[in-house]
């Protein structure tokens, strides 16, 4: 027992110093990784606690008991016919129990394996750091997406295990950075693979056709103290809002040299580019203040993380609770 003490304890604070390194940016954490890795160490635990430990405490148990009985007729034979268990059911208790360091790993088990398989194939919360997608998600929503719509993946390898649905022009899409995959950006799928889409001037065309929009009334943001033009767009199934900053230029600055730029054609008056198959052009809602496929390139199908679809907390703001489109 003394090893396996000094095992788990090992474990134990090797999770701890990979949490504590993370947190104080001395490395770059992966959470999806941290909660795998927990599972199965945790899990080993659980099946050697069922089939190995577990049975081994109850057989001192029994042991207990059978000298207790032995004890018991004995003394019944020298006619004795009461006594106390002499403290044996409180050392029966004692070897029954679990230590430390199996409650703190097969006890765990269970709730870690149920956060496991509910974040990496069902849902996942994500905060909203930015303001990119002002008017539809605010700073500090904090929201669930979808991880089987566009089909299953196998969590930290990212694998697809099943197909899935296709995303949709329109969705609200969380994805892996593709300048840094250990990032998770969210933004709305605005082309799919073979679209040519152009935003031009501020108005969004794609294979040809513009975008429907309608005017709406101004819209306030409360962290930047300042009006902005409001306009409803309709993408494909999806009817939402978008905001425009009138003093932003519409050409895009500052764009990097990603893969795939040669489909993309810069201007003063924006950008035109043509969507290579297996990929996603993502724009945010807060079209002047988002940081996207304009500047950095396409999503890759293998970076898609799953389909955004609820607000289900914000603290500063109840009333955001619910679903978006």
């Amino acid at each position: 027992m003394t090893f396996m003490q000094a095992i788990t304890a090992v474990v134990l604070a090797a999770f701890v110093a990979y949490v504590g390194a993370w947190y104080f940016g001395a490395i770059e954490g992966n959470f999806a990784l941290l909660l795998m890795l927990a599972t199965l160490v945790t899990g080993l635990y659980w099946l050697a606690e069922r089939f190995y430990f577990l049975p081994q405490r109850r057989r001192a148990v029994q042991a207990v008991q059978q000298a207790a009985a032995q004890r018991r007729g004995e003394l019944e034979r020298m006619g004795i016919a009461k006594t106390d268990d002499d403290g044996a059911t409180e050392v029966q208790g004692r070897l029954l129990a679990q230590p430390w360091w199996l409650d703190w790993t097969a006890g765990l088990f269970p709730v870690i394996c149920a956060v496991f398989l509910l974040r990496s194939f069902l849902f996942e919360p994500f905060k909203i750091p930015s303001g990119s997608m002002i008017p539809t998600l605010l700073v500090g929503d904090l929201i669930l997406v979808n991880k089987y719509t566009y089909g299953l993946r196998l969590p930290v390898f990212n694998t697809r295990l099943t197909q899935g649905n296709a995303p949709q022009r329109g969705d609200v899409m969380v994805f892996r950075y593709p300048p840094q995959p250990s990032l998770d950006y969210i933004k709305r799928v605005v082309g799919v693979p073979g679209d040519e889409v152009a935003y031009l001037n501020k108005r969004l065309t794609i294979n040809g056709k513009e975008v429907p929009v309608k005017e709406l009334p101004e819209f306030f943001d409360a962290d930047a103290m300042r009006y902005f033009a409001q306009r409803q767009e309709q993408l494909g199934l999806h009817t939402h809002n978008i905001i425009l900053n009138k003093d932003v230029p519409a050409f895009v600055q500052g764009a990097s040299e990603f893969h795939y730029r040669d489909h993309c054609t810069y201007s003063i008056e924006g950008v035109v580019c043509k969507v290579p198959a297996g990929h996603y052009f993502m724009m945010g809602d807060n079209r002047d203040n988002s940081l996207d496929s304009r500047y950095w390139g396409f999503v890759p199908e293998a970076n898609i993380v799953g389909k955004a679809f609820f607000v289900w907390m914000n603290f500063g703001n109840l009333k955001r609770i619910g679903s978006f489109d």
